[in-house]
C-alpha cells in the first residue's frame, strides 16, 4: 500500500477587533491575510499539490484555503467543506479523514486548534519540535500515515515536517 500524507494546515492569523458577529465569522487580519498566500506558493515551491482539501467553513479557515488553493493554482471550488471541522475533536477529525477516497494520497486538512495540534499528537505521539506552539497559526504539520484512510487512528502516523510562516524565506 501506497504511503499517504496527511497535511494539517492551521488557519492563518484571525482579527478580534471586528464587528463579526460571533467566532465563526472572524476574518484573517493583516498578518493571517499576508501569511496565508506565502504558505500557498512555499508549498507550490516544494511541489506540494493535495489531491484532496478538506477546510472548515469557518471565514478564517476558508479565506485561509482559498488563499491556498490560488496560489498552488487550484480551483478552489474543489474544497470540500467541511462542518465538522469546525471546532472539532480528535474523533471528528478521525471520522471525516476515514471517508476520504483511498486513491488520495495526499491529503489537505485547514482547520483550528486545538483539534489539529491533538489529532498530530494522537497520530505521532509526543512531537519535540521548538516554539510554544505545535501548531501555531498558518503554520503547516505534514504527517506520513499508515494504511488507508479507512484504517487512520492512533499511532498510524509519523512526523515528517513543521513548516510556520516564520520559517519562510522574506522572498515569499
Amino acid at each position: 500500500m501506497p504511503i499517504r500524507e496527511l497535511w494539517l494546515l492551521r488557519h492563518a492569523k484571525s482579527a478580534w477587533d471586528t464587528d463579526a458577529p460571533g467566532d465563526f465569522e472572524r476574518p484573517l487580519n493583516r498578518r493571517g491575510e499576508r501569511d496565508a498566500p506565502r504558505m500557498g506558493r512555499w508549498m507550490r515551491r516544494q511541489g506540494w499539490i493535495p489531491d484532496r482539501i478538506l477546510a472548515s467553513p469557518a471565514r478564517r479557515a476558508r479565506q485561509t484555503a482559498e488563499a491556498v488553493c490560488w496560489e498552488l493554482g487550484i480551483d478552489p471550488g474543489v474544497i470540500r467543506w467541511e462542518p465538522r471541522l469546525y471546532e472539532a475533536s480528535v474523533s471528528d477529525l478521525l471520522a471525516v479523514l476515514r471517508s476520504c477516497l483511498e486513491t488520495a494520497r495526499r491529503v489537505l486538512v485547514v482547520g483550528h486548534n486545538p483539534g489539529l495540534e491533538e489529532l498530530a499528537l494522537a497520530l505521532c505521539g509526543p512531537l519535540a519540535l521548538p516554539g510554544k506552539k505545535l501548531l501555531p497559526t498558518a503554520a503547516l504539520l505534514r504527517l506520513a500515515v499508515s494504511g488507508g484512510w479507512a484504517d487512520l487512528g492512533p499511532g498510524k502516523g509519523r512526523f515528517l515536517e513543521r513548516v510556520r510562516p516564520r520559517d519562510l524565506p522574506e522572498d515569499l
